[in-house]
């Protein structure tokens, strides 16, 4: 019997085989470049390394012999085990029960002690902030003004200097070592034994929006480094996919989120009255931390650091989240100052002025931008215009063009027709060279868009080039498909192209999450790798719902085109709405 693993067991499975880790075992990945490790590639000989492996995206890809996929699919490869088996491989390796093996309760059984053990030693940590061990961290929070609501209402705690006072506690209370090194709350020794994973730290527990303890992050008290200390992902936790103090700030009365940099600024401003404030966990704001916000709120106010440093993190935020759709306001705090310094000297009604003035994302930008050129200079106050240009030509609503275009001609002392005109320009330029990349892909000579494998050969290149592109956008912004598009598997050309568009359709409306490790059991290695492909190419076009509305139209052009005579009114039809559509928009 087959037995259907969940996406939550295949998700813990990958989490607890770091691809790299994984890889690195038989690979000697040595070159970087990027984000991602090069090495040769252990499924095909070649003197260039060409194999790339991504902590970020837990992939890896083979630009030779064009082999992909997620840990699974290496052991798969790797080891020539089938699915089941690379499953078990990578669960023995991990220590982790199999559902078939009877195992599947264990394994829940097992995060729930996780949490509990979690649960346990956030009390511990409170304990030990009225006892002698938590001076320095009650010392802490008296310098920064933390009220003792607030130390409650977050669970703060102490994490003392010594190497087992923790440990030892946890391991009374009947925890195994290996339980707590799982957790994150130890850290094994190069003689075998344990030690605290968190010593000399104000401790401040990460709780979901469930109420579940699912790490912890340290902010050193004395000299140090790393100032701050976040749990690694465990099985119970993935710092990419939560936010502090998501708990509380989902329940806030505000209409946004106040998304600041670290902890203590959205302790700071929940005591100020900000109840909505949340942070990342020492990493840059992700994608899914991104939808986490939007499932509660419908806009967030990006209240970062002012300096340089804070200031592109706010940059890179802005990108990631409007791709989900929520509204983006940016808050621009005076004097070089953080939330909390500036709330601790100019008081809460004056940061409440400030969110009442946030500005949109575009403000921000063209703000970021002037600040760029001497506009007293003929030659920069050009170049501020140009570059103004080109960022005006991304707004859809011809109000904010007016509004902001107004802006940019008071500015450069260019009239605001030029501005306009010269926005239409750039539209068509965008226009163009996105039309001209599709053509150009379009109209390669079939050989070179072919898959290698004969298996997945496609029959119209030219429809294929355009379904790879609804497959990587699904893959990267599922967002633009929480709405089924006007396409279906049957407008696809290549079945293998069109067989993947309805498994990750059907699973993005269903709300799952499209990874590597939970589309292996989904698509064979050949076709695994061709997906990994996809998501190796950009996106080049610069408007991902208009890439979506290009891609669908040309599908739908190629299917007239190679249509039966019978079909072709139907077709035609279909096509004639859509294109009323578009118009209409």
């Amino acid at each position: 019997m087959t037995i259907a693993f969940s996406d939550i067991f295949l998700e813990e499975l990958a989490v607890r085989n770091d691809i790299v880790d994984v890889v690195g075992s038989y690979v000697s990945l040595t070159k970087k470049s990027g984000g991602n490790q090069f090495g040769l590639c252990p499924f095909h000989s070649e003197k260039t390394p060409s194999f790339s492996v991504s902590a970020d995206k837990q992939m890896y890809y083979c630009f030779g012999c064009h082999k992909g996929g997620g840990v699974i699919n290496f052991v798969m490869e790797i080891e020539s085990l089938p699915f089941p088996d690379a499953v078990h491989f990578l669960a023995r390796r991990a220590g982790i029960a199999v559902p078939d093996e009877g195992g599947y309760d264990e394994a829940m059984k097992r995060r729930e002690r996780l949490l509990g053990a979690n649960r346990e030693a956030a009390r511990f940590f409170r304990k030990l902030l009225s006892e002698p061990l938590g001076r320095e961290a009650i010392d802490y929070i008296n310098r920064r003004g933390i009220s003792t609501a607030m130390v409650r209402q977050f669970g703060l705690g102490a994490a003392p200097e010594g190497w087992n006072t923790l440990t030892d506690h946890m391991t009374r209370l009947g925890y195994t070592q290996d339980e707590l090194v799982a957790a994150g709350l130890a850290r094994r020794g190069k003689t075998g034994g344990i030690y605290d994973a968190f010593r000399g730290r104000l401790v401040f527990p990460v709780i979901d929006v469930r109420s579940n303890v699912l790490a912890f992050s340290g902010r050193i008290l004395g000299d140090g480094e790393p100032k701050y200390l976040n749990t690694s992902d465990t099985p119970v936790f993935n710092k990419s996919r939560n936010l502090y103090g998501i708990h509380l700030a989902r329940k806030s009365r505000a209409e946004y989120f106040l998304l600041v940099e670290g902890n203590i600024d959205v302790v700071s401003l929940h005591q100020a009255g900000f109840d909505s404030a949340v942070a990342p966990l020492g990493t840059a704001l992700t994608a899914d931390q991104a939808r986490l916000m939007h499932q509660y709120k419908q806009e967030a106010i990006i209240a970062f650091d002012a300096d340089s440093a804070g200031q592109r993190a706010a940059d890179r935020a802005i990108g990631i989240l409007e791709k989900t759709g929520i509204r983006v306001r940016v808050l621009r705090i005076p004097d070089g100052k953080d939330p909390d310094d500036f709330i601790k000297n100019h008081g809460p009604d004056a940061f409440h002025a400030l969110i009442q003035q946030r500005e949109t994302h575009i403000e921000f930008r063209l703000l970021s931008l002037r600040q760029k050129f001497d506009l007293d200079r003929d030659p920069e106050r050009v170049a501020y215009s140009q570059e103004a240009i080109a960022l005006l030509a991304g707004l859809e609503s011809e109000v904010e063009l007016e509004v902001y275009g107004r802006r940019v001609a008071e500015q450069t002392g260019v009239s605001l027709e030029s501005i306009k005109a010269g926005v239409k320009r750039q539209r068509e330029k965008n226009r163009n060279r996105a039309k001209r990349r599709m053509e150009k892909d379009g109209s390669r000579p079939a050989q070179s868009a072919q898959p290698k494998e004969r298996s997945l050969r496609y029959q119209n290149a030219y429809s294929a080039v355009a379904e790879e592109g609804v497959i990587r956008l699904i893959l990267t912004d599922p967002a633009l498909f929480q709405e089924p598009p006007p396409l279906t598997t049957e407008d696809f050309s290549s079945s293998f192209l069109g067989r993947a568009y309805g498994v990750l359709l059907e699973r993005t409306l269903a709300g799952k999450e499209n990874t590597a490790a939970t589309l292996a059991p989904l698509f064979p290695p050949e076709e695994m790798g061709r997906l990994m492909h996809l998501l190796n190419q950009p996106e080049s076009l610069p408007d991902s719902r208009q890439s979506l509305a290009d891609y669908i139209k040309k599908i739908q052009t190629e299917k007239l085109k190679q249509s039966p005579e019978d079909n072709l009114q139907q077709i035609y039809a279909k096509y004639k709405e859509q294109k009323g559509v578009d118009k209409d928009e």
